[in-house]
C-alpha cells in the first residue's frame, strides 16, 4: 500500500490512550482510495501483453485494447473520480443508495429495463470477485468497524467501508472512463478481481492497526435464535442450477413463452443486490449438498406414442410448466427448511404442496399476482404460523387444527382453483376472527394511548425551546428552567391538546410561566416585591400542582422542586440578601430533561409501556455507557407486521410490530396473547443493540421463499454470462 498503517507496539504502552475514532478509521481508507484505483488501470495494462503470465485473451480484441490504453492515459482523472465517489458514498450512508437498499425481490422482476439490467450485472460480476477475496479478512474488520460506530453486536449491512463501496465506485469510474459499454463488460469483472486483491490487503491492515490501538471487536448477536432474520435457508437442486434463469422466470411471471423465437434473451433482469450476493456465497455449499442427493429411479410408464404425438404440448408450453413446477419445488423446498417454521407446520405444507402445484399448472397467475387466493392463504398460514416459538405454546394447537382442517379441504376437493383457494381463506379467517377482534380492540386502544403521547411530546418539545428562550437574559435557577423544559412543557401541551375551541392557552398555565420565572428572579430587595411575592406564592403552587395532575404526573418525582422552589422563595419573603439568594438558587442542582419521550401512567399502562433504563438493567447501563452521543444506528427500518423475539423479564417473548407513530418515536410490539410491548426508537435501537431484541422475520415468509427462487435464477444468469 502507499501508506503503511503504523501499529502501535510495545509492551508499556497503553494501547487505549490514542484509540482512532470512526472518521480516523474512514479517512485512513479514503487515503487509499488512488491507489486502488492506480492498481487496478495498471493490473488492466498489464492484463493487455500478447504474451506472458498476465495476458488477457479478451484484452486482445481492437475495442478492449483501444479502452485500455485510454484508461491508462487518463489514469489520474480515473484515479480522482473513484476517490470523489468513493467518498460520496462513504460519508452518505455507506452506498446505500434508494432503489439498491432492498434485497433481490421476486415480485419486480417484471418492473426493470434492460439498460438497468445490464448496469446491474456489472456491478453484480465485480462484487463476486471482491467477496470471494476479502472472504477471511471481512468479518474481522466487521466487527471492529462495529465497534467504532457504537454498536455491541456486528451489524455488517451498516459497515461504512463495506466491499459494495468499493465495488459501485469502480462502477462508477469505469461507466465514465470507459463509454464502450461492450468493452466495459469485458474489463468489469477481471477489474473487481484486482480491486478485490488489494482491498484483501488493506482490509488486514486496516484490522491489525485498530487490533494494535485496543479497538475490541464487536461480538456477533448473542443468543441468536433459531428464526433468525437469516434464518431462511435457499434451496436450489440440479434443475435450478441447469434450467432457471431470471429471463425464464420472468418470462413466466408475464406468461408469454409464447413469443418468438428470435427475440434476444435478456439474463439479467433485474438488479444485483449487495446483500443477496453476499447470501449467495453461502448458498453454494447447500447446492453442492443437494447435489449429492441420491435421485429418485421413476418407475418405467407405458406411452401411448400416437397420443403422445398428437396431444403434445408446444414446446413453449411444455418449458412453462417445467419451470412452473421447478419455481414451486424451490420455493417448497424453501419452506420446508426455514427454521422459523415449526415441524408440525412443515407437515401440513407438504400436504397442502400438491394442491398448490395443481393450481399453478392451469393459473400462471399465482406467480404474478401476490394477491392471488392461493398466495393470500400461504402468507396467511405461515404469517400466522411464526407467532408461535415452540408447539407447547397456547393457542398452537387451536391453529394448528384450522391449518389441518384446510389441508382436508383441499386434498379432497375434485377441483382446485382461485375460488376454492379463496373460500377457504374465508373460512380461516372467519375462525380466527373472533380471537383476533379481541386483540385489535386492545391494540386500537394502546395506539391511541400511545398516538396522544407522541403529539403532547412533539408540541412539548417545541414549547420548551420556546420556555428556554423567554428566560434568556433573566436570572432564572437552573433547576426552574428545567423544571419548566421538562414536565411544565408536557403540562401545557396537554391543555391545548384537549381544548376544544383552540384556544392557546385554555387553563392559564403557559401565562403561569411567566409568574414563576418572576417569582426566583434575584432583585432588589424591595418591600413592595416581597408583599406582591408574598400574595402570589400559595396561588402559584397551587396551580402548578393543579397542572401538574391534570397530566397524572408522579407526585414523588416534583416533590423536589417544590421543596427547592419553597426553600427560595422563603428565602426572599424573609429578607435575605440578593447574593445569598442566588447562592441558593444556584445551589439546587437541576434535573436533566429525560430524553425519552414522557407518559402518564394510565398511557404507560395501556399501551405496556417499556423504559429503556429499566430494560436495559443497571448492571447492562454501566457496560455500555450513555448511548445518547453518538446514538447507535438502526439496523434497519422496522416495517408493520416484522416479528420479534423480546426479551421481557428474562423471559423470550415472540411479539408483532404492529404500529407505529406517524413520526416514528414509537413503536408497540404485540404478542398472539394481546400483551402489548411499546418503546420509543431510542428504547428499540438500544434493545436491539443489547440482542434483547432479535428479529425473526421482517417479510412475508412465502416472499422470503420465492426471493430464494430469484437468487437461484441470478446465480444461473451470471454463471452463463
Amino acid at each position: 500500500m502507499a501508506k503503511m498503517l503504523k501499529l502501535k507496539l510495545g509492551v508499556a504502552d497503553d494501547p487505549a490512550a490514542l484509540q482512532p475514532s470512526l472518521n480516523d478509521c474512514l479517512s485512513t481508507m479514503l487515503q487509499q482510495a488512488e491507489t486502488l484505483m492506480g492498481e487496478v488501470v495498471q493490473g488492466l495494462v498489464k492484463g493487455m501483453a500478447p504474451l506472458g503470465p498476465h495476458s488477457v485473451p479478451e484484452f486482445q480484441r481492437p475495442n478492449v485494447k483501444t479502452a485500455i490504453l485510454a484508461l491508462d492515459m487518463d489514469r489520474q482523472a480515473a484515479r480522482d473520480t473513484y476517490k470523489a465517489e468513493l467518498t460520496r458514498l462513504v460519508y452518505e450512508g455507506g452506498g446505500k443508495e434508494t432503489v439498491q437498499t432492498e434485497v433481490l425481490r421476486y415480485e419486480d422482476l417484471q418492473l426493470f429495463g434492460d439498460d438497468e439490467l445490464d448496469q446491474s450485472i456489472e456491478v453484480a460480476r465485480a462484487l463476486q470477485e471482491v467477496l470471494l477475496a476479502v472472504d477471511d479478512v471481512l468479518p474481522t474488520l466487521d466487527a471492529l468497524v462495529c465497534t467504532l460506530m457504537g454498536w455491541r453486536t456486528i451489524q455488517p449491512g451498516l459497515n461504512p467501508i463495506r466491499p459494495d463501496v468499493f465495488v459501485r465506485s469502480l462502477q462508477t469510474t469505469l461507466a465514465r472512463h470507459v463509454p464502450d459499454a461492450a468493452a466495459r463488460e469485458i474489463l468489469v469483472t477481471p477489474a473487481g478481481g484486482l480491486l478485490g486483491a488489494n482491498l484483501r490487503r488493506l482490509y488486514r491492515e486496516l484490522a491489525d492497526w485498530l487490533q494494535s490501538t485496543g479497538v475490541e471487536p464487536a461480538v456477533p448477536p448473542g443468543g441468536k435464535s433459531k428464526g433468525g432474520a437469516n434464518a431462511s435457508a435457499p434451496a436450489m437442486g440440479t434443475m435450478a442450477k441447469t434450467m432457471l434463469t431470471l429471463d425464464r422466470l420472468r418470462k413466466l411471471l408475464a406468461g408469454d413463452f409464447d413469443q418468438p423465437k428470435g427475440k434476444h434473451e435478456f439474463l439479467h433482469t433485474v438488479p444485483a443486490s449487495m446483500a443477496m450476493l453476499q447470501e449467495l456465497k453461502q448458498v453454494d455449499a447447500l447446492v453442492k449438498r443437494l447435489e449429492q442427493r441420491p435421485k429418485p429411479t421413476p418407475a418405467p410408464q407405458p406411452v401411448d406414442m400416437l397420443a403422445a404425438a398428437t396431444h403434445e404440448p408446444p414446446a413453449a408450453a411444455r418449458l412453462g410448466r417445467q419451470l412452473s413446477d421447478e419455481v414451486l419445488r424451490l420455493m417448497f423446498d424453501t419452506l420446508l427448511q426455514d427454521t422459523r417454521l415449526l415441524p408440525a407446520f412443515k407437515e401440513q405444507l407438504r400436504t397442502v404442496e400438491p394442491a398448490v402445484r395443481k393450481l399453478a399448472d392451469q393459473d400462471s397467475r399465482f406467480f404474478s399476482d401476490r394477491t392471488h387466493p392461493a398466495r393470500q392463504f400461504l402468507d396467511r398460514i405461515t404469517q400466522r404460523s411464526l407467532a408461535f416459538q415452540s408447539e407447547n405454546d397456547e393457542g398452537w394447537q387451536r391453529f394448528l387444527d384450522t391449518v389441518q382442517y384446510g389441508a382436508r379441504w383441499l386434498a379432497d376437493s375434485k377441483v382446485v382453483d382461485a375460488d376454492v383457494f379463496g373460500e377457504l381463506l374465508d373460512h380461516m379467517q372467519s375462525v380466527w376472527a373472533g380471537h383476533d377482534s379481541t386483540l385489535r380492540q386492545r391494540r386500537e386502544d394502546a395506539a391511541r394511548a400511545l398516538l396522544q403521547a407522541e403529539q403532547r411530546n412533539l408540541l412539548a418539545q417545541k414549547l420548551a425551546q420556546d420556555f428556554e428562550q423567554a428566560c434568556k437574559g433573566d436570572e432564572v435557577a437552573p433547576f426552574v428552567l428545567e423544571f419548566l423544559r421538562g414536565c411544565w412543557a408536557q403540562v401545557v401541551a396537554q391543555a391545548q391538546l384537549t381544548c376544544a375551541d383552540g384556544s392557546d392557552d385554555p387553563f392559564g398555565y403557559r401565562a403561569l410561566v411567566d409568574d414563576l420565572v418572576w417569582s426566583v428572579q434575584v432583585g432588589p430587595g424591595e418591600r413592595q416585591r416581597a408583599r406582591r411575592l408574598a400574595q402570589m406564592v400559595p396561588t402559584l403552587l397551587a396551580r402548578l400542582r393543579e397542572g401538574l395532575a391534570r397530566i397524572d404526573y408522579p407526585a414523588e418525582l416534583s416533590q423536589r422542586f417544590f421543596d427547592s422552589l419553597m426553600a427560595l422563595h422563603a428565602t426572599a419573603l424573609q429578607g435575605v440578601s440578593d447574593e445569598a439568594t442566588q447562592a441558593l438558587a444556584e445551589a439546587v442542582p437541576a434535573q436533566p430533561v429525560d430524553v425519552e419521550p414522557w407518559l402518564a401512567e394510565g398511557e404507560a399502562q395501556d399501551s405496556g409501556w417499556l423504559d429503556g433504563d429499566s430494560v436495559a438493567g443497571e448492571e447492562m447501563l454501566a457496560e455500555i455507557g450513555d448511548l445518547t452521543s453518538p446514538e447507535p444506528r438502526p439496523a434497519t427500518e422496522l416495517r408493520t407486521g416484522t416479528w420479534a423475539e423480546l426479551l421481557v423479564g428474562g423471559e423470550w417473548t415472540r411479539v408483532q410490530l404492529t404500529w407505529a407513530s406517524p413520526h416514528g418515536t414509537l413503536f408497540m410490539f404485540t404478542a398472539l396473547a394481546g400483551t402489548a410491548h411499546s418503546m420509543s426508537r431510542r428504547t428499540l435501537d438500544r434493545l436491539r443493540a443489547q440482542g434483547k431484541l432479535r428479529i425473526v422475520a421482517e417479510r412475508n415468509v412465502v416472499d422470503d421463499a420465492l426471493d430464494q427462487v430469484a437468487k437461484a435464477a441470478l446465480k444461473n444468469s451470471l454463471n452463463k454470462g
